[in-house]
């Protein structure tokens, strides 16, 4: 128990450890079909897919991938916004007993062809605004079918393009029965490329099964059947959308409500149509939501589960969401290469915000020494966490040196430094590449965002450090103001000087009306110190 103090923690009804079926990742929907057959699975503006139609078009997907030669082990990828599109070729994919090669649908033609190229996929399901950037890749690729689904009307295709729609209306009965074993890789699950080049992470059918149901474990309470509606707009393409919205909402028998885009007006008049239960999103779209005007009348206070991951939550935003509306949200966290979850606050229990909480079932974590990585650390000092679990990756795909580097002993190494408490809370302090060097004092710059997201005026904040000759690095915070609200770089150094060292404060402010963020709605630390580095007329990085 010394090295796991957090089971005795666990709340009541939570399991210290699970039994996980050996079934392809599927399965859980076929459960769902058994049981739920003519609930709604997908609503989608104005349209609705029942558990049986869903399942149908799932099996005819199938049955046209094989038609077309897609078999065991082929990579097919999806380049698709949140649509019924995608949840049709995600598991028709896998029923066909391929693997799934998950797109960002913002990617430019030159980050599509490394996806398709790394991959090997044969076969791209796109939608149709983003044909031509497939176009564009296609005399650098190796694709055999391009498949156009049709979300915006009619588009006008190449020689080279058939329409998805039309592809499985026309496949002749069922699919071929296919063996899928729980070990072979189900998704490759691009990281972000921050630290170099994208890698492929090899998730398996029994990584993600296993982490659907150790999410579900974490939380009793969680309803199933016409109980559950899950606000879906995370992009499902992302870890985080796809196992938490997308993979455990129908495994649970639930509504998916479908958004291609986290726009603030569509997603309340949402919420007031359709009157959601959970909420799977990432702080800045918890910051959104808090300065909505009116946002009361819409109903918010319906949504019962509020789960908050992909980049830190600053604790005043949680704070000011649940007196506004009610909800209770979890802050959780998880990787790509983990599926993603591997830990969580809980739902019952005793809850620590400004923590990512305790691990899943089944789940080791550590913290342990910078420098080599095998010294753990006692509780309170940061170091590099580290995990193990049912829902760890298999490796990368096709790069087995960054596989080396990650997976070590039968750990996985996340690059985050963290620490654990008494109780086994763990807390994120950042991520290791994004620590400043201020005259010798190391900086988090997740510690001054927080302090910053305290201050009335400030809607948003990133902090990096930049190139300083006197002090190595210096602290330099971007920040986006509420509107309406006014604060000077003045105002806001006294503030952050009553609340932190003097080394940490900033010393450079620079006002913004946005900040770069990813599909996901995280901020981009990364492209702020690319900017800084084109101002000081030194060379990218390569990031």
């Amino acid at each position: 128990m010394a090295d796991r103090p957090w089971l005795a923690h666990y709340p009541a009804g939570v399991p210290a450890t699970l039994d996980y079926p050996e079934i392809p990742l599927y399965g859980l929907l076929e459960q769902s079909l058994a049981t739920y057959p003519d609930l709604t699975a997908l609503r989608f503006a104005q349209v609705t897919m029942s558990y049986r139609e869903l399942w149908g078009r799932v099996l005819r997907c199938a049955a046209a991938l094989a038609g077309l030669g897609v078999g065991t082990g082929d990579r097919v990828a999806l380049m698709l916004p949140n649509c019924p599109q995608y949840v049709i070729a995600y598991y028709g994919t896998l029923r066909a007993g391929g693997i799934v090669v998950q797109v960002n649908p913002l990617s430019t033609p030159r980050e599509l062809q490394h996806y398709l190229t790394n991959s090997g996929a044969t076969t791209i399901v796109v939608a149709d605004a983003l044909y031509p950037v497939v176009q564009a890749t296609l005399p650098q690729v190796q694709l055999e079918h391009v498949l156009v689904a049709r979300l915006r009307g009619e588009v006008a295709l190449g020689p080279e393009a058939r329409s998805f729609e039309e592809t499985l209306a026309s496949a002749a009965g069922g699919p071929p029965d296919v063996a899928v074993a729980a070990s072979d890789v189900a998704v490759l699950q691009y990281t972000g490329g921050t630290t170099g080049v994208s890698k492929g992470a090899m998730l398996t059918h029994r990584n993600l099964v296993a982490n659907v149901l150790q999410t579900a474990a974490m939380n009793p309470e969680l309803p199933t059947g016409s109980d559950l509606r899950v606000l879906t707009v995370l992009p499902l393409f992302h870890v985080y959308g796809m196992t938490v919205c997308m993979n455990l909402g129908l495994a649970r028998g639930g509504e998916l409500i479908l958004l291609p885009r986290f726009e603030p007006a569509e997603v309340m008049a949402t919420i007031k149509a359709t009157r959601p239960t959970m909420f799977p999103g990432v702080p800045t779209m918890y910051v959104a939501v808090n300065s909505f005007p009116d946002a009361e009348a819409y109903g918010v206070g319906t949504i019962r589960f509020c789960n908050s991951g992909g980049a830190p939550m600053p604790v005043e935003v949680l704070h000011a969401f649940e007196r506004r509306f009610g909800g209770r949200i979890l802050e959780g966290y998880g990787l790509s290469e983990t599926s993603p979850v591997t830990h969580t606050n809980p739902a019952t229990g005793v809850r620590k915000p400004g923590t990512i909480g305790m691990p899943l079932p089944d789940t080791d974590a550590e913290v342990v020494d910078l420098e080599t990585g095998t010294r753990v650390l006692p509780p309170g000092e940061p170091g590099e966490l580290r995990i193990r679990g049912p829902q760890v990756m298999a490796g990368y795909w096709n790069m087995p040196e960054e596989t080396a580097l990650a997976l070590r002993d039968g750990w996985l190494y996340t690059g985050d430094i963290a620490t654990m408490d008494a109780d086994g809370y763990f807390t994120i302090v950042d991520r290791k590449k994004d620590m400043i060097l201020a005259s010798g004092f190391n900086v988090y710059p997740r510690e001054v965002e927080e302090v910053l997201y305290e201050h009335p005026s400030v809607l948003e904040a990133g902090v990096i450090g930049v190139a300083d000759a006197y002090r190595g690095e210096t602290v330099k915070a971007y920040v986006v103001l509420k509107p309406g609200a006014s604060a000077t770089p003045e105002e806001l150094d006294a503030f952050c000087r009553e609340r932190l060292a003097a080394y940490k404060v900033p010393r450079l402010y620079e006002f913004r009306e946005a900040l770069p963020k990813s599909a996901v709605g995280k901020v981009l630390r990364r492209m702020l110190v690319e900017e800084e580095r084109q101002r000081a007329g030194q060379p990218a990085t390569g990031e």
